[in-house]
């Protein structure tokens, strides 16, 4: 029996597809194609499938690089790599859902799959030589440069205040003013003697203002363009 091949600009539609229902059942939104990350994801599945490489790095560029030599301004590329391969062969939706499940598993793919400030995607699945069915997916997520957070934070409290950015905990001294620039949806939050006070979700060009009470409770002000 011959093997079955798939149609491959609808396994590319169906790792689309099947990325939003993962973003989406873990309370994230929807990816859109990118002309631009489209193409970078096919040339490089091209390349790997031409030399038999297989490594995020294998033409000595990052991902980043491969998107923006497309024309891809980004603040954010995350990439995901799959290589399939059947002496049976696959159907579409089979070879979209065997790369996905796969990036699933693994903590790292999953981590890009689930990019909470990614807006953007790029499929390229490619036919590799082989005696059986053997095939590459490339998968770019990515956020542009355009959609980039800038926002500052001013204390004017009598005491150092400590904030959280997402994963990372920071010490903001008296009378100090920081800007952070975010390509991710990273939660803010304010802390003080180990009490939550505030929590955010920065918006490109809010400036978090920082007073404190009599009584040492923090007031976080938010004045948004």
């Amino acid at each position: 029996m011959p093997a079955v091949l798939p149609d491959l600009p609808q396994t590319e539609i169906a790792i689309v597809e099947m990325t939003n229902a993962f973003r989406k059942e873990n309370g994230l939104g929807a990816v859109k194609p990118n002309a631009a990350l489209t193409a970078a994801a096919r040339a490089f599945a091209q390349y790997l499938a031409r030399t038999g490489k297989f490594a995020h790095g294998a033409d000595g560029r990052q991902p980043a690089d491969r998107a923006e030599a497309q024309g891809y301004r980004y603040c954010l590329v995350a990439e995901n790599l799959s290589l399939n391969l059947d002496s049976r062969g696959f159907a579409s939706r089979r070879l979209a859902g065997d790369a996905v499940e796969g990036w699933k598993r693994s903590p790292t793919h999953r981590a890009n799959l689930l990019q909470a400030g990614a807006t953007d995607i790029g499929v390229g699945v490619v036919h590799a030589p082989h005696r059986d069915p053997k095939f590459i997916s490339v998968q770019l997520l990515g956020r542009p440069e355009a959609l980039k957070v800038v926002f500052r934070i001013e204390n004017r409290a009598a005491g150092t205040v400590i904030y959280a950015l997402g994963d990372e905990q920071h010490d903001l001294a008296p009378r100090t003013i920081v800007t952070h620039t975010s390509c991710d949806a990273h939660r803010l939050s304010f802390e003080k003697a180990g009490a939550a006070a505030a929590r955010f979700e920065p918006r490109n060009g809010d400036h978090f203002i920082i007073n404190e009470s009599p009584a040492g409770a923090i007031k976080v002000d938010v004045t948004r363009q």
